[in-house]
């Protein structure tokens, strides 16, 4: 056990986290996703049990955003609804980010992941609850 380092987060999962470089992508994917299928060989690693807020919230505390992108959280689009449209649970999750996020369609969601660096499949049962993330870096500022 360490002090501080939220328990959701298990060893594999922050060896994970900490072997990414930047500018690559991990999957946050809700229980029914499509995780083995989509991979292609990237490693999928599970928290059954624990939904899409309590995971997110656990990568987040030790996960740096990309700042070189407009947009590093991409979540998927709920299909069938209006542009914009978030569900409750998207929103609980997403709004604390702000302009962060984008919404990207299904298929075109999928088309991504497939080149992620890795996705985590939660325990999370409400559908569309999939959400990528950018990784930043954690540097000192540069020298003049």
């Amino acid at each position: 056990m360490l002090k501080n380092i939220d328990p959701v987060l298990t060893p594999a999962l922050l060896k994970l986290l900490c072997e990414m470089g930047h500018g690559d992508e991990v999957v946050l994917a809700d229980a029914n996703f499509t995780a083995e299928s989509l991979a292609g060989g990237q490693p999928v690693l599970r928290l059954p049990g624990i939904g899409m807020a309590r995971a997110c919230a656990a990568v987040l505390s030790v996960f740096p955003l990309d700042e070189a992108v407009p947009r590093p959280v991409a979540y998927m689009q709920v299909s069938g609804t209006a542009e914009g449209y978030r569900s409750a649970l998207q929103r609980e999750i997403l709004d604390p980010l702000g302009a962060q996020c984008e919404a990207v369609e299904r298929f075109a969601f999928y088309d991504r992941v497939r080149g992620a660096y890795a996705i985590v499949q939660t325990g999370e049962m409400q559908p569309f609850a999939n959400i990528l993330f950018k990784k930043g870096v954690i540097a000192d500022a540069l020298r003049p």
